[in-house]
């Protein structure tokens, strides 16, 4: 991530940049928690148009099974 740094600098407005700052984190948190950023965000947007409101947090990278 610290080698982006300088080029995440300018994203054209604040909340575009907060917003970039939130992905980062999940991508981050899905590599710490043992799985594949690209493959669990993949799979996150492929559920995430017909997965209820009510049960969002299981796709979060901290609910997600660890591959085995």
């Amino acid at each position: 991530m610290a080698l982006g740094r300088k080029n995440w600098l300018y994203f054209g407005s604040e909340r575009a940049g907060r917003r970039a700052a939130n992905i980062q984190s999940l991508l981050e948190t899905a590599r710490l928690n043992g799985l594949e950023p690209y493959a669990w965000l993949k799979d996150t947007l492929e559920k995430l148009p017909v997965w209820p409101n009510s049960r969002i947090d299981e796709l979060l990278p901290l609910r997600r099974p660890k591959p085995t």
